[in-house]
């Protein structure tokens, strides 16, 4: 009696969406976040960023902008 799904190979994939003239950010964290309040560890987690120099991209977005503010002191954003 159970029905049997087909997930659509592209639902497993990420799609990129994104239109080409979007514009994203890179963010690396320069400076440890040990020793900090849980907020700011959550949001430097948050933005995927886990040991000194690690860089992400983000869509440069309000959301995005953000939590950077909140972690300012222990990231550089490099914009492209």
């Amino acid at each position: 009696m159970g029905k049997n799904v087909v997930l659509n190979k592209e639902s497993k994939k990420q799609k990129n969406n994104s239109p080409k003239g979007e514009k994203t950010i890179k963010v690396k964290l320069v400076k440890s976040f040990y020793g900090k309040g849980d907020e700011q560890i959550g949001t430097v987690r948050a933005l995927g960023l886990k040991r000194i120099n690690d860089v992400r991209e983000h869509k440069d977005t309000p959301v995005i902008r953000g939590m950077i503010f909140k972690v300012k002191h222990l990231v550089e954003v490099l914009e492209d």
